[in-house]
């Protein structure tokens, strides 16, 4: 867009007038736009967010994160709330509120106009220092006349950036409680191949014993040394998953130095008694999810530059030139001055690009917003069903485990212990019975991860931050496959 020149003494009432416009004070505010965004994530998550933009501020939040964390043994509610106040990722998401506030503010500020001044005839003998003095000033044009649009473009921008923030904010909590997850599962899961691993060293102890006295063959030992060995195996992989889970967990939370010397549970917390039933789910997302307002303000904002485009389809290059020329002769060595007005019109014939090109590319681009919204609603949708299903129905694989699985499995221990005592079933029958339960165990805990993450997907489902999060990180574990040696 080019620049048009008006009289200086024409053009200061302009200046003057531009200087005048109202800019809104939610554009100016410091840290404009980051208080819409906390009072969004409060009521979806339960937890507070900051901003930090100094020093003091940065100093005063290490301390606090310090004390959270430092040697002590975090809950996921701990794990989401230090995630929100010390993760770098989140503070630039925040930043990008402001610049699109700047953006914003400036596009609702009128150019500054551009004052131009020539001296010609410098040193001109007899005319002393100059010859002749031109005087102009640049006023765009179009810049009243499309900045409505720009300005409204601008604020959807504006409000867009603000929800793009939320939407951060809630995948980041949503990361961070299923990388707890993740990480306590990890541990839960090794402790119980620990204990695994303690009885598969009794029965392979027993095996080499009893392979010394002839009383079992060697395939017997070779199978009960085999179990063994895998189990080690397992053992040594669940601690490493449980110490990757565990930085994933660090990474999120933004920790480093000192701040990572903190502890997880051993194992998830035990189920509730019952899960209520989520009502119109579709709906709470419909009404909830924030990509899904961030997806109508692609839309508004499409609207918004489709206006602007209409706007300046044939006229992109209208400049009027005007000023005057102040000119001194020297005759019969009287200096004469005189003074002549100025004015032109520069512009751009539309011959060859009349706009249409510019016009369907924003059609086209509206159009393409749209799509896109439609689809995220029924992705949302979908994505709400799903999510809701998940949660229930891995309550009640749960549930089956812990309340009937693991009881059985406990009773067939309980009751080969009693028939060991009366010297009915062999120490090998015993220790593949108490490896069974042990088993059924760690089926029941993996269960109980799958609900957990079920748990925080549905939430995200409604609310929004879940996409591609969810399920994701530690596969669950189960026992090596063998049995006893027998004899």
């Amino acid at each position: 867009m080019r620049i048009s020149k008006l009289p200086l003494i024409a053009g200061f009432p302009l200046f003057l007038g531009a200087c005048a416009v109202a800019i809104p004070g939610a554009y100016t505010e410091p840290k404009a736009g980051f208080a819409n965004v906390a009072s969004q994530v409060i009521p979806a998550i339960g937890k507070r967010t900051v901003f930090a933009e100094t020093q003091a501020e940065n100093e005063a939040l290490k301390k606090q994160v310090q004390g959270m964390v430092h040697r002590k043994t975090i809950s996921a509610d701990t794990a989401v709330q230090v995630a929100l106040l010390n993760n770098k990722g989140l503070q630039a998401s925040y930043a990008n509120v402001g610049l699109s506030a700047a953006e914003a503010w400036q596009q609702s500020t009128p150019e500054n106009p551009v004052v131009s001044v020539g001296i010609l005839g410098i040193g001109a003998a007899e005319l002393g220092l100059y010859r002749a003095i031109e005087s102009m000033i640049a006023v765009n044009i179009l810049d009243a006349q499309t900045r409505k649009q720009r300005r409204a473009l601008a604020d959807v921008n504006f409000r867009a950036a603000q929800l793009e923030a939320v939407n951060d904010t809630l995948t980041l909590a949503n990361q961070t409680r299923q990388a707890w997850i993740n990480a306590v599962a990890a541990f839960e899961t090794a402790n119980y191949l620990k204990r695994a691993k303690a009885t598969s060293d009794a029965g392979s102890e027993l095996a080499r014993k009893l392979g010394e006295t002839g009383a079992l063959n060697k395939a017997g030992q070779a199978r009960e040394q085999a179990f063994n060995a895998e189990l080690a195996g397992q053992l040594a992989q669940a601690r490493l998953t449980a110490d990757r889970a565990k930085e994933e967990l660090t990474r999120l939370m933004g920790l480093w130095g000192t701040q990572v010397d903190y502890y997880v549970p051993d194992a998830l917390p035990s189920l509730p008694k019952s899960v209520g039933q989520v009502r119109n789910v579709e709906a709470k997302a419909l009404r909830n999810r924030v990509d899904l307002r961030v997806a109508k303000l692609g839309l508004e904002a499409q609207a918004a530059a489709f206006g602007l485009t209409d706007q300046a389809r044939l006229v992109t290059d209208l400049e009027i030139i005007a000023g005057a020329e102040l000119e001194r002769e020297a005759e019969d060595g009287d200096i004469e001055t005189k003074v002549t007005p100025q004015i032109e019109l520069e512009f751009a014939i539309p011959i060859y690009d009349t706009g249409k090109a510019r016009m369907r590319k924003a059609e086209l681009t509206y159009l393409q917003a749209a799509n896109v919204l439609a689809e995220r609603a029924v992705n949302v949708r979908s994505e709400a069903r799903g999510a809701e299903k998940s949660y229930h129905s891995s309550y009640k694989i749960a549930r089956h485990y812990r309340d009937v699985l693991v009881p059985l499995r406990k009773t067939v221990e309980d009751e080969g212990l009693l028939s060991y005592n009366g010297m009915i079933t062999n120490t090998f029958e015993l220790l593949t019975d108490v490896r069974e339960k042990l088993s059924a165990s760690l089926e029941a805990a993996n269960a109980k991860r799958e609900f957990y993450m079920a748990q925080a997907d549905l939430t995200a489902a409604i609310y929004g931050g879940g996409a591609g999060s969810g399920g994701a990180g530690v596969e669950g574990a189960t026992l090596a496959a063998g049995g006893g040696a027998g004899h």
